[in-house]
């Protein structure tokens, strides 16, 4: 497990941002569970957890946002870079469970459009593996 605090002035334990990264159901796929508040003080976490996954080798990267609380533009950013890096090795990053607010965001800024979404990581992980 990777984490990070908030850095602000103040934060406290409740504002923990973590990055949980575990082998998916079958070769080729790895699971990256976020926790918490994912800005610019917390986004190195994730950063080196999605790169750490592309560089391995993963073909699916399904982030799992159901205890994603908030992502900002660094967020977005973070997860934008990691998909194209992904596609240049013909990967994917793909996300599930995204909470109202998070997946408004993804709405606002047409980001939506280019991630596949799941409502549930037990949906994305049964969805058959693609070549």
């Amino acid at each position: 497990m990777v984490s990070g605090l908030d850095g602000r002035p103040g934060g406290s334990s409740d504002r923990r941002f973590t990055v949980e990264v575990r082998p998916g159901p079958e070769a080729g796929v790895v699971v990256v569970q976020v926790t918490g508040e994912l800005d610019h003080d917390t986004a190195e976490p994730l950063r080196s957890a999605l790169g750490n996954a592309v560089a391995g080798g993963a073909r699916r990267i399904v982030v799992d946002c159901a205890e994603l609380r908030f992502c900002d533009s660094t967020g977005l950013n973070v997860l934008l870079r990691a998909r194209l890096a992904a596609q240049g090795g013909e990967a994917r990053v793909e996300l599930a469970a995204l909470r109202p607010q998070v997946a408004r965001m993804l709405a606002v800024t047409g980001a939506a459009a280019v991630f596949p979404r799941y409502a549930s990581l037990g949906e994305a992980l049964a969805v058959p593996r693609q070549e």
